[in-house]
């Protein structure tokens, strides 16, 4: 957790600005004792979202380890691409993601699907342009060896309430047990797909290979 002394630090702000977000209810804040706290993943999202840039060690606030930095595109090789995913609702792509993605035996679908659907109730994953990132609030209730991205292309396109009010025809859904690695991902993820001359080129006409390729490449050339 910060207080507002690290809050102020991290997104290189004043201590003021952030006790007046606190007052304008603009951030997710929490009381405790007399002292205001934030959620590393929750203010990560929140930056994501308003577009706020953070100091570059974050990842190194959260740890004192060294941060992790997974490939996405190899991420995306661990939890597989999907076609003709269905659904007629957020929920029902949700659960149909979660019934795909290449998970370890022991990891409950159902329950994947429910973690996925609570986070999505607290606020939408979509970032615009048709995709959606669909994650869990709190990575670590998940045991898995290394990071899952899944892609999914819908059959429908879903009502995600997306900021650009586009409808979502593409999941690029995260799963992880890390903190640290959950929030690298989202935040790797969602400036590669900022990027139309790669978002563009995500289609269900591409193959598996010709996506990953794509990804990959984009991963290089960011030097992410």
């Amino acid at each position: 957790m910060l207080d507002v002394k690290g809050m102020a630090k991290l997104l290189s702000v004043s201590e003021k600005t952030i006790y007046r977000w606190i007052a304008k209810k603009e951030v997710t804040v929490y009381k405790v004792g007399d002292s205001y706290r934030f959620n590393h993943a929750e203010i990560r999202e929140w930056t994501t979202k308003k577009k706020i840039r953070i100091a570059e060690n974050f990842y190194e606030d959260i740890s004192s380890k060294t941060p992790a930095k997974p490939n996405p595109a190899e991420c995306l090789v661990k939890g597989g691409i999907y076609y003709h995913i269905s659904g007629n609702s957020p929920k029902e792509v949700l659960s149909s993601a979660a019934a795909v993605l290449n998970l370890p035996e022991d990891v409950d679908r159902s329950f994947v699907a429910e973690a996925l659907l609570a986070r999505e109730n607290l606020g939408t994953t979509a970032i615009g342009n048709g995709i959606a990132i669909p994650h869990v609030r709190n990575p670590i209730i998940f045991h898995l060896n290394m990071p899952v991205i899944g892609l999914c292309f819908l059959d429908e396109k879903i009502d995600f309430d997306a900021p650009d009010g586009n409808p979502v025809d593409r999941l690029f859904t995260i799963l992880t047990s890390d903190i640290r690695e959950h929030l690298y991902l989202l935040s790797q993820l969602t400036y590669l797909l900022g990027k139309p001359e790669l978002r563009n080129e995500i289609t269900p006409m591409k193959n598996r290979q010709e996506i990953l390729e794509l990804i990959g490449n984009a991963v290089t050339e960011n030097n992410l």
